[in-house]
This record gives structure tokens, sequence and C-alpha cells, in this order.
């Protein structure tokens, strides 16, 4: 069996997932839930709706879409780093998918063949 796939490794997983949110937003997710398969781990994860960006969507939909993008970006390299640092893992890629209008991203950390 994949360490990774111990509770305590996804609960550390999820901790770290939660501090970069946190950090960026202001606050947790609602719902995380961490799977691990061969070499990639699955975040699925329903985030809070930020009143500013409820604002900034009435406003300026385009904009409000460019600013996900860029945190999405923002918070890939982030949660990267920490992931590297504090367990040690080798990243291959991190692929992120967001969707602003249900919460939902979902976030898939594909790891090298030799992990």
């Amino acid at each position: 069996m994949n360490l990774l796939d111990h509770n305590e490794s996804k609960k550390k997983m999820a901790q770290l997932y939660n501090e970069v949110s946190k950090e960026l937003f202001g606050y947790g997710t609602t719902l995380l839930r961490v799977t691990v398969e061969d070499h990639i781990i699955t975040f699925q994860a329903r985030h809070r709706r930020s009143p500013r960006s409820a604002a900034l969507e009435g406003e300026d939909p385009a904009l409000k879409q460019e600013v996900d993008f860029r945190l999405s970006t923002v918070y890939k390299r982030k949660f990267r780093e920490k992931l590297e640092q504090e367990l040690q893992l080798n990243i291959e890629a991190i692929l992120r998918d967001y969707d602003a209008s249900t919460q939902w991203a979902f976030t898939n950390v594909v790891l090298t063949e030799n992990q």
C-alpha cells in the first residue's frame, strides 16, 4: 500500500490544502476529500463564496474570471511548495479546476513515477 494512502498522510495533506486556502482567501473549505491512487493525489473541495468575489462578479464578470484564474495559479504554486517542503513529495504537475458558480475545486497532484 502507498504510504500516502494512510489516514494520517491524508489528514496532513488536507491540512496543507486548507492552510493555503486560508492564506489566500481568509478561510478554509466547507468540504474536503483526499484520495490517493497510484501516483495521483486528488483533492475534491467545496469552497466558501467570498463576498468580494460575488460583488466583483456582479460588476465585471470578465475581471472576476481573470482574478479566479490568477488566484488558482497562485494556489497551485503555494500548495506545491508546502507539499514538497513538508511532505518531501516529488511533484511532476499540479492540475486544478475551479467552478465559481458552484464553488467546487478539483486539484490533482501528479507525483513523479519514482515516488
